[in-house]
């Protein structure tokens, strides 16, 4: 068989954020924590289930972001790759989907998800002012989603 040309091959950048816009998802959550000055644990996550038949894509995104993990997700018998390190998703999940950006409507998530992190990155969400500005945008992704704990409830127990 002749080798394919520079045109014929795929692009796997392209193919990372095609999948992604399908299978991923970007969201930051939330969880009480006495340690922390503001009283909350600010947490951002990247992840992508998939059924363990087809594994190897998850294994190729873990190659590609240069970390991350693989678990077995029991609430709907998959596999699930999850990236939760600040330093990683800034550094390597970030300038590839500036570089290869989503086409659907999850792009908008990306856009908040991307703020925050970047906002994080600086420490902001150390400070109650700080923790206030990024609380709404967390709050204004992935609407349909279920959280533990209202925006309310938060504000109101934050120190």
């Amino acid at each position: 068989m002749p080798a394919l040309s520079k045109n014929e091959r795929r692009n796997i950048d392209e193919y990372i954020s095609g999948y992604i816009d399908g299978e991923g998802c970007f969201s930051v959550s939330f969880s009480k924590c006495n340690r922390l000055v503001v009283g909350w644990e600010t947490k951002p996550s990247f992840s992508v289930s998939q059924n363990e038949d087809r594994a190897e894509v998850l294994y190729l995104l873990q190659k590609k972001f240069n970390g991350g993990f693989i678990r077995r997700d029991y609430s709907d018998k998959t596999l699930k790759y999850e990236i939760r390190s600040l330093p990683i998703l800034t550094n390597s999940v970030i300038p590839h989907f500036k570089k290869f950006p989503l086409l659907s409507s999850k792009h908008q998530d990306y856009l908040l998800f991307e703020k925050i992190c970047k906002l994080m990155a600086k420490g902001i969400h150390t400070s109650k002012g700080g923790f206030r500005k990024i609380l709404p945008l967390a709050f204004m992704m992935n609407p349909s989603g279920k959280r533990k704990y209202t925006s309310k409830e938060i504000l109101s127990s934050l120190r």
